[in-house]
């Protein structure tokens, strides 16, 4: 369990280059005042290793339910490495927040399934507005960092694998 001072964004092992990749971010406005900070978090972190500007396309969604179409959207009419979903969900007095949770979560996983791309679930499911903030640049770091340092390793292993030779020839 995360102490109250411990930054959550550290980079853990290797971060490969990413020069020759292609970064989809589909940012929700809903929460905006959280979502904002995660993305500039994401961009810096993308750019910082080596990501080229043009080759970062940002879009923005009404809230975090609708990120899964929005990824789906990235995957079908962009050629895009990996697709970076960023958004914010703080719980309040009724089971809107689970329902909310469920479905972007049980969205995402679909997307990387149907269309064989890494897409990064950076969102963030709080209690509260200060958790959202502790986890948006605040005490426990950016989650924006981490979803772009996900993609990145991501693309490197999917290109690492396609690029690998069949061990296993049967």
């Amino acid at each position: 369990m995360a102490t109250s001072l411990q930054n959550l964004s550290t980079e853990k092992g290797e971060i490969p280059s990413a020069k020759n990749m292609k970064f989809g971010i589909v940012v929700a406005e809903w929460n905006d005042e959280i979502t904002s900070k995660l993305l500039e978090g994401c961009y810096s972190t993308l750019i910082k290793h080596g990501a080229v500007e043009k080759h970062i396309i940002v879009k923005h969604v009404p809230g975090t339910f609708e990120l899964t179409v929005g990824a789906q959207f990235m995957a079908e009419y962009t050629e895009v490495d990996a697709i970076i979903t960023l958004g914010c969900v703080i719980q309040g007095e009724t089971r809107h927040f689970d329902f909310i949770c469920q479905g972007v979560t049980q969205g995402i996983t679909q997307v990387n399934i149907n269309y064989n791309i890494p897409v990064i679930f950076g969102v963030l499911t709080t209690d509260n507005q200060q958790q959202a903030l502790d986890r948006a640049g605040g005490k426990h770091g950016n989650k924006g960092d981490e979803a772009a340092l996900t993609a990145i390793k991501m693309v490197a292993l999917q290109n690492e694998m396609e690029n690998h030779e069949k061990i296993f020839n049967f």
